[in-house]
């Protein structure tokens, strides 16, 4: 799996941040989705989905 972010899509919600610190955190300039890890660690792909999920502004893809 792969996570894809969109920043122009963000509102900066921060739940992927919140959610899985370790593949998501998010810009101090504007608030918007930081992808740390666009590929989550074996073992975290649950997290990762749930995380894509929670998004409110559909920024987030899970490919």
């Amino acid at each position: 799996m792969k996570i894809e972010a969109d920043t122009t899509v963000c509102i900066g919600a921060g739940m992927c941040a919140l959610t899985l610190p370790e593949v998501f955190d998010q810009s101090e300039d504007d608030g918007t989705v930081l992808l740390l890890q666009p590929v989550p660690p074996e073992g975290l792909e649950e997290k990762a989905r749930r995380a894509v999920t929670l998004c409110p502004s559909g920024a987030l893809k899970a490919v």
